[in-house]
């Protein structure tokens, strides 16, 4: 609940600063017939939608299992989010580059650069704060991993959505004023065209890197190891099991897991026996670990199980 409370948190700032930045952005462009600012109004707007979706697929997703989803709906905040990082690239990156190749077959100077620079500035503060608060975020979040990393073990994907876009939209703010300085130095409307194409690629890469991640999540990825190891160590520490045989898990949601786990248990129990056992090592788990929403269990003998490349944990009974 606490993750996604900042999660909302910092979507919620994302949404206010782009909302500021794109009405500005986008009186600037009309003034001053800027294509690199037209861009970036574009980018804006489109950041605005992404986050409404990213809210959107948050409350979707914490709705409580129902009889036709069982397990929830945590999956559909990987689904909006996997839509979010397509339409970077599709109401992002191609309308910013087709907007910088228009200008440059047909350029236009910029009138009144002041303004653009004025705006240029109020963005780059706005975004700066919105920035900031994502970065805490996140790196509260991935601890001694390095960002990078972290990204791709990240199992909350607004996260590093919002992260990534308050980087590229800082980016493209500082793109478009290098292209509006060389346009109004050298008289060269081409750079303006330039620089639009060049935030269209920066879109772009950043669209390639959020919709492979997406899409990882939404086919189903497994949880972190560290969680599997723990609850093979807690299966394997219960004294009626003689060998944890392997566990397999799957991330619902950033807070919602599901797990798999194969048991050998003593030959010599009662039905009941096992019964037993396998409650007390649900309630461990379940405290140990409150993202797990629903643990089964397999009794299957360690020398005829399948071989499917699990890590099992072997136990020693006195």
């Amino acid at each position: 609940m606490a993750s996604q409370t900042s999660s909302n948190r910092a979507v919620h700032a994302a949404l206010i600063g782009n909302l500021l930045v794109a009405a500005i952005k986008l009186f600037a462009a009309l003034w001053t017939s800027s294509s690199a600012m037209m861009s970036e109004a574009v980018h804006s707007f489109v950041d605005c939608g992404n986050e409404l979706l990213l809210l959107y697929g948050l409350r979707r997703a914490a709705r409580a299992p129902d009889a036709h989803h069982p397990l929830g709906h945590g999956r559909e905040l990987y689904f909006w989010s996997f839509i979010v990082a397509l339409l970077i690239f599709a109401l992002g990156a191609v309308i910013s580059i087709y907007e910088g190749i228009d200008h440059i077959r047909r350029p236009q100077p910029i009138s009144s650069p002041g303004i653009n620079y004025l705006v240029l500035a109020l963005a780059l503060v706005f975004e700066g704060v919105s920035w900031v608060i994502s970065l805490r975020q996140f790196r509260a979040a991935k601890g001694s991993l390095r960002y990078f990393e972290a990204f791709r073990r990240s199992k909350d994907p607004v996260s590093f959505m919002v992260l990534f876009e308050d980087s590229a939209a800082i980016v493209g703010v500082l793109i478009a004023a290098i292209g509006t300085f060389l346009t109004v130095q050298l008289h060269q409307p081409f750079f303006d065209g330039a620089a639009s194409i060049l935030i269209g690629l920066l879109l772009a890469l950043v669209s390639f890197l959020l919709t492979e991640e997406s899409k990882s999540l939404l086919i189903g990825e497994r949880a972190d190891q560290s969680l599997s190891d723990s609850i093979l160590r807690i299966a394997g520490s219960e004294r009626a099991v003689t060998h944890a045989n392997g566990v397999l898990t799957m991330q619902l949601a950033p807070d919602q897991i599901v797990a798999a786990l194969s048991l050998d248990f003593e030959d010599a129990l009662s039905a009941r026996q096992v019964e037993d056992a396998v409650a007390e090592i649900e309630r461990k788990v379940c405290l140990a670990h409150p993202d797990v929403v629903a643990l089964f269990v397999k009794p299957q003998a360690h020398r005829n199980r399948s071989a499917d490349g699990l890590t099992g944990v072997e136990t020693r009974k006195d």
